[in-house]
């Protein structure tokens, strides 16, 4: 865990002392304020209607450097002039960390004046005025005069005990907690404290009285004084729980960011997802949205959607505290998929109806709640509108409020090319930078000793075209995809795609063919997977992309490959042919590499003709049960069962190998057991009932003796 930095806390408590001189004199405050602002040439938030700015509250005043995405150079610089101009003599802090901020949507703990009940901020003044004197005497009588402010001011316009908390906590940190969803999960969920003990802790509402709040700080410090929890104030709970709750965002972002692709990213490679959303009843609230540059949802009554751990969570709070009668199936998916399936950087097309699409835009923050809106939208995020108009297309996944169209890739290049952008690519020019992947990364996660990398790294670049063949479970497609990223020196999907061939998979879906058009007169020209990925390509010439061929032999390679079927090999690449429907000229660029993988013991599929064979090196996959790799990974489990099985298979596969009918090439891999999380009796008894046991059956389908022989030495060699 990071060094906690408290710096900030001296600053502060010293502004907090010198505002309050400012209560009776608050029109010298707004003035004092301006000049900061101006001094700093920074422009100041609009604080009132037709920004008329004439009284403020104190919390307010703090809200001005504690807000989201907010620069620290800006923030300090807002800082420094206000410690000369409302007179703070602390250093000024350069470290932010785990402070509360308040979101850019909502900077004013009251309402405009059009809005606001006229004593709304001398309320807010008196608030703050009896927190300062119980952070200075936190004694009963302080405490009940703090608590009858407390109780009014959830009932001014704008607030909720969200921002009333952070407040306090701003003020006075090591007297006050804000109460937020990290803190609560950090408290009552995470595990720090048992779950009985958590059991008493008051009920986390929407609104929670003062009563309720003393008694969770109350708790708070009986726990604190007794070391019964990891931090030793206010402030080291607010950062752990911030430390936390980072580290559980990070975790949710994994694999969420950067375009996806079909190279099927591994988890630690970010991806874009897109999705369609309606900003309200017949998209009623489009404009005010995207003049405000968000998105928001409904369903406010349900608090902070972070408290739910499931979609079913979030669906039984939608019926208990909206309405009983009604099942919220799909209401219930479009909340928790707006706080745990949106991330930033993910792309939104705003829909109306089922045939219109009003804009689009680009998320540019993680999920925000905020209570002290008066209408039902509480849930928000921050977007990067781009065009908006009208266009009419027939809709996907209409019905929700908000649907992921990730998966229709057709469908999204469709939405995308109406605001010009003609294929997935990074937004705003923004560079992106793929975890780096090299050889020593390929030999720790692949089984295969250093030389049989190498080996097969040469054969690839020499022919261009190899076909990964082995037994089933040697890993071909795990290898194939950690071949290619290794070769590219980064894991990026967008140069790698993987295709399935089958039976009914022909030139039309590989190339291209006609299909019917979608106005329902005629037939248009579709391209095919490996037609677009040639064209990628061949539009970034410097670098290496990866097609990689699932059951290759399962289709037919002559059909499907068509004219192409030359201009693959290696002295070809470059040269032109004419296609089959569209008559275009077309080749297979020189930076394309052809990964095919084979499965050697499929029956079903007769053996591949010599024209692919002239075509394609072959590269023959063993079980790496004795490459350094699984033996440092069988080790680590320290389970001598789990020893003992594996050599028991390795003495299978020598029986396999000297069996006429079936040979090397039905061995059984290592996958079996890759992956493991613990080598107990259950699980490696699962492997051997469930998975060896029906292996050999099917291979020694006309000789039951041999699997009644192997069943029994499997099972003993675990038992």
């Amino acid at each position: 865990m990071a060094e906690m930095n408290f710096d900030w806390i001296n600053y502060y408590r010293e502004f907090a002392n010198s505002i309050g001189r400012y209560k009776n004199d608050r029109r010298e405050l707004v003035e004092r304020l301006k000049k900061t602002y101006a001094k700093a040439n920074i422009a100041m938030p609009i604080l009132e209607l037709y920004n008329e700015l004439f009284d403020l509250d104190p919390f307010t005043v703090f809200g001005l450097f504690n807000r989201l995405n907010m620069p620290n150079e800006q923030r300090i610089k807002i800082m420094t002039g206000l410690a000369v101009n409302i007179g703070v003599g602390a250093e000024i802090p350069t470290n932010f960390d785990s402070i509360p901020v308040l979101n850019e949507l909502d900077t004013t703990f009251y309402r405009f004046n059009d809005q606001r009940d006229m004593n709304d901020i001398d309320r807010l003044w008196t608030l703050f005025e009896r927190a300062m004197n119980y952070a200075a005497a936190p004694n009963p009588m302080n405490r009940q005069a703090l608590g009858e402010y407390f109780d009014i001011c959830l009932k001014v316009k704008g607030n909720g005990n969200i921002k009333i908390t952070k407040g306090l906590y701003w003020i006075a940190p090591n007297i006050f907690m804000p109460i937020d969803y990290s803190i609560i999960w950090y408290l009552l969920k995470s595990g720090i404290i048992p779950a009985e003990e958590a059991a008493q802790f008051p009920e986390i509402v929407d609104d929670i009285p003062s009563a309720s709040y003393f008694e969770i700080l109350d708790r708070v410090y009986t726990l604190i004084n007794a070391g019964r929890v990891p931090f030793k104030s206010i402030p080291e709970l607010v950062y752990n729980a911030w430390i936390a709750s980072e580290d559980q965002n990070r975790k949710s972002r994994v694999g969420e960011k950067y375009s996806k692709g079909t190279g099927l990213p591994d988890d630690d490679v970010q991806t874009v997802k897109y999705w369609l959303y309606a900003p309200g009843q017949f998209s009623e609230r489009w404009d005010t949205f995207y003049k405000k540059g968000i998105m928001a949802i409904r369903w406010g009554a349900t608090g902070d959607l972070r408290q739910y751990d499931s979609q079913e969570e979030v669906r039984k709070a939608m019926m208990a505290k909206i309405d009983p009668t009604k099942p919220f199936k799909f209401s219930s998916y479009s909340a928790w998929q707006f706080v745990n399936g949106v991330k930033p950087g993910d792309v939104i097309f705003v829909r109306k109806g089922d045939n219109t699409i009003l804009g689009r835009g680009v998320v540019t923050s993680d999920y925000i709640f905020d209570d002290s809106p008066d209408d039902d939208y509480k849930h928000f995020r921050l977007v990067n509108w781009g065009q908006q108009g009208s266009w009419e297309i027939p809709l996907q996944s209409a019905v929700k409020v908000l649907a992921d169209i990730s998966p229709y890739t057709d469908y999204v290049d469709k939405l995308n090319s109406l605001f010009g952008f003609e294929k997935e690519s990074s937004e705003d020019g923004a560079m992106l930078n793929y975890p780096s992947y090299g050889k020593e990364d390929f030999l720790k996660d692949v089984y295969m000793q250093p030389e049989g990398y190498d080996r097969l790294v040469r054969l690839v670049q020499n022919k261009m075209n190899i076909i990964i063949e082995g037994a089933p479970g040697v890993g071909k497609t795990f290898t194939a995809k950690r071949l290619a990223y290794s070769m590219l020196g980064e894991k990026d999907p967008d140069r790698v795609e993987m295709i399935q061939f089958h039976q009914s998979y022909n030139y039309e879906d590989f190339i291209e063919g006609f299909r019917p058009s979608e106005k329902g007169m005629g037939f248009d020209i579709k391209r095919g997977a490996f037609y677009k990925f040639c064209r990628k390509a061949q539009e970034d010439p410097d670098n290496k992309y990866f097609f990689i061929i699932d059951e290759i032999n399962r289709g037919n390679v002559s059909r499907i490959f068509g004219e192409l079927f030359m201009l693959i090999e290696p002295d070809k690449r470059g040269n032109e042919l004419s296609l089959l429907y569209s008559g275009e000229k077309f080749n297979v660029p020189r930076n394309i590499y052809i990964v095919g993988l084979m499965n050697t013991a499929d029956r079903s599929i007769a053996m591949i003709d010599y024209a692919l064979r002239r075509r394609f090196v072959f590269f023959d996959m063993q079980p790496g049960f004795e490459s350094d790799g699984f033996i440092k990974y069988m080790r680590s489990f320290g389970a001598p069962k789990f020893e003992s099985l594996i050599n028991c298979v390795k003495s299978l596969n020598q029986a396999i190998t000297d069996d006429p009918a079936l040979g090397a090439g039905f061995c059984v891999g290592h996958s079996y057991f890759s992956n493991l999380k613990s080598a107990d009796d259950e699980i490696l008894s699962n492997i051997v009932e469930y998975e060896m046991v029906p292996l050999l059956q099917e291979y020694w389908f006309d000789s039951p003796e041999m699997v009644a022989e192997w069943t029994q030495k499997l099972r003993n060699s675990i038992a």
